[in-house]
């Protein structure tokens, strides 16, 4: 017999033989999907007429050896049997008891169940007593005849009880023990069965213990469980006992050769998380974690989609609760142009402004390819928003110039910049060209063409900076506030300023990532270097926020939380890598590069610093600058524009910023002169 070539369907046509185990399996997999409510209710009309015998082999007793009145029980057995199989047949369906899904059987299912069959013995309770007590003048066919059914001499008295019971008992027997044949004869997966410990012994763990049980594959064998509250050791949840409380989660661990760690909180804090991998540093325990509560209830995700604790569960922070009626009359119906859109913050905020409904999103991006993935991603998610790629360098003034005209944007977030500090020590120039005069650009043609907002994506190493990346963003900072409120000004200016953001391009965590990745050592600056960090998400919510709720000419400071040391970072990264740092990756400290400061700077508290109306969002308050001297600074910039003169660029940006230090200058290649 020829076998399917199709990799994706080997199930074999009903009328074939199989010739395998697999094809045997596989044939009767395809025929029991086909004909599911026939062998549903095939199941239930068995399991029926059992019941129903061993009701009137009860009612009949056995027990006393007379067997002279068996032909009377069966005959009586025979005429019962159709009237019990259709009228339970009618309930169960009606109840929803006839469907599939018997592997997920639980206690509704069995409550469910008794109230079948006491709405079975109910309804014919009524029959026997109506059709027992027929008034002479309805003494006629077919009445006469249904009268002598419902008799009592063919439902003998205990019958019903005893069917009741029955029923009861085989029906929840067979679907308890389809769910435990699925749930402990399951083939083991190919990586073998990982011993793993549980931590929360509350409803969570209780449904991550149910939800692994019900995996196609045998992956976890689940040992015990720990918990805060110590008046829950020793009790057991589906036979699984606990074993101690979270502090004691590192010798539970030794004493039952723990491989896995799953923390099933799905309210759990960044410093519960931390807390638990702080307790096992030092072991090659690999931890997993539950998806967010807010992503259960939404329904975006379940309990069984347990995922690997990641860096950013650590470093992450509560959810951002927006004004969303001031954001949406910021960008809805409203043409919204963001710099930078391929960018990790650029994206994002297209992805977040997309979800307010703006009139059309231009996407303005100098690299090709990070362009032409977020704007299939977002055409995929938001197929009736109007989209507009458009390759575009910042620095072409009269690029820019011709973009801002065809399309006459409403409002406008420029994210587009050059970040990386270091790289901008050795290429003071290319920062310059693209952070202060791009922006220069951005922000003229927002001025000249009436954008009503205009919202500067900047930096904390604009703060005191000590890197040409972070003078030239407070440049740009300055240039922009000065426009505000400029002879003729339409276009509110505003900017805001945060750290670290986690997972962005280039950034130290993918950075640590593939270090780990590739058996390490995992380079470290200095070993008390700290950084703020915020995700991605979470900086793209308040920055519109702060544009929502602000005014013209101000500069926006986000509350980026406690800072981090990096060297803390790396070696919880390699420990959630399930390995050891020190002993499997090596941590290795390199000194601090050009430009780096130790501790990053990003006041939010002070005289010179005001609330707004959300908790996370702060207002520095600044003087102006005069438009006519910063634009003459600028344009003396714009002089050096190619410079390879590292010194004249930085003693110009110091005229600019009085306040800019340089910090550990690269050593650079002294220009040739000559002609």
């Amino acid at each position: 017999m020829p076998k399917s070539t199709d990799n994706e369907n080997t199930s074999l046509p009903v009328g074939d033989v199989p010739e395998s185990p697999e094809e045997l399996w596989s044939w009767w997999d395809d025929l029991y999907t086909r004909y599911r409510p026939a062998w549903i209710g095939l199941v239930h009309v068995v399991l029926f007429s059992i019941a129903l015998a061993i009701a009137f082999l009860i009612r009949f007793d056995t027990s006393t050896g007379d067997w002279s009145q068996i032909g009377d029980w069966s005959e009586r057995y025979i005429l019962a049997l159709p009237f019990f199989i259709v009228i339970k047949l009618l309930i169960f369906g009606r109840m929803r008891l006839l469907r599939g899904g018997w592997k997920f059987s639980g206690i509704r299912d069995v409550v469910q169940i008794f109230f079948a069959c006491w709405w079975f013995t109910l309804v014919t309770l009524i029959l026997i007593y109506v059709f027992s007590t027929i008034p002479p003048k309805l003494d006629r066919a077919p009445i006469p005849m249904l009268g002598a059914y419902f008799n009592r001499s063919v439902f003998p008295h205990g019958v019903l009880a005893m069917d009741f019971f029955s029923t009861m008992f085989l029906v929840g027997i067979c679907r308890m023990g389809y769910r435990v044949y699925h749930e402990e004869f399951r083939p083991i997966s190919n990586e073998g069965r990982q011993r793993v410990l549980i931590v929360g012994a509350g409803s969570a763990g209780e449904n991550v213990i149910r939800e692994i049980r019900r995996m196609r594959e045998d992956r976890y064998d689940v040992v015990g469980l720990v918990d805060d509250d110590p008046t829950k050791k020793k009790i057991q949840i589906h036979g699984v006992p606990v074993l101690g409380t979270t502090d004691e989660i590192l010798e539970v661990c030794k004493d039952n050769d723990i491989e896995e760690i799953i923390i099933a909180i799905p309210s759990a804090s960044r410093k519960d998380i931390t807390r638990v991998i702080d307790f096992c540093t030092g072991t090659k325990l690999k931890f997993q974690s539950l998806p967010s509560l807010g992503d259960m209830i939404d329904g975006k995700v379940t309990v069984s989609q347990i995922r690997p604790v990641d860096i950013s569960d650590l470093l992450g922070r509560d959810e951002v609760e927006l004004d969303t009626s001031a954001i949406s009359g910021f960008v809805a119906s409203r043409c919204v142009l963001v710099t930078g859109a391929g960018g990790s913050i650029g994206s994002e905020m297209c992805r977040q402004m997309a979800e307010y409904g703006p009139s059309e999103l231009i996407l303005l991006e100098q690299a090709e390819t990070p362009l032409f993935d977020i704007e299939n991603e977002l055409k995929k998610a938001f197929p009736d928003l109007r989209i507009s790629p458009c390759v575009c360098d910042i620095y072409d003034r009269d690029r820019v110039m011709a973009v801002w005209s065809n399309f006459h944007p409403d409002v406008v977030i420029h994210a587009a910049a050059h970040k990386h500090v270091p790289l901008m020590e050795i290429n003071p120039s290319e920062a310059v060209k693209n952070n202060v005069l791009g922006s220069k650009n951005v922000a003229d043609a927002s001025h000249q063409t009436g954008v009503a907002e205009f919202v500067m994506i900047s930096t904390d190493k604009a703060v005191n900076p000590s890197s040409v990346m972070g003078c030239t963003k407070r440049i740009a900072e300055i240039y922009t506030q000065s426009l505000n409120g400029a002879e003729g000004a339409k276009t509110q200016f505003k900017a805001v300023r945060f750290g670290n953001v986690l997972g962005s391009n280039g950034s130290v965590i993918p950075t640590f990532r593939k270090q780990i990745a590739a058996g390490g050592p995992v380079t470290v600056t200095h070993r008390e270097m700290t950084r703020y960090f915020m995700t991605i998400p979470e900086a793209a919510q308040l920055v519109l926020q702060a544009a929502a709720t602000g005014k013209g000419g101000q500069i926006f400071l986000l509350d980026m939380g406690e800072p981090v040391r990096i060297s803390d970072l790396a070696e919880q990264m390699i420990t959630l890598s399930g390995l050891i740092p020190g002993e499997d990756i090596d941590i290795k400290y390199t000194g601090c590069r050009p430009g780096e400061k130790l501790f990053e700077e990003l006041k939010i508290e002070g005289e010179d610093i005001d609330p707004t109306v959300h908790s996370k969002v702060m207002v520095w308050k600044h003087g102006i600058r005069d438009l006519d001297q910063i634009r003459k600074q600028v344009a003396q910039l714009q002089t050096l524009e190619n410079s390879l003169d590292r010194d004249a660029i930085v003693l110009q940006l110091q005229r600019v910023v009085p306040e800019y230090t340089p910090l550990n200058p690269p050593k650079m290649r002294r220009p040739n002169t000559e002609a």
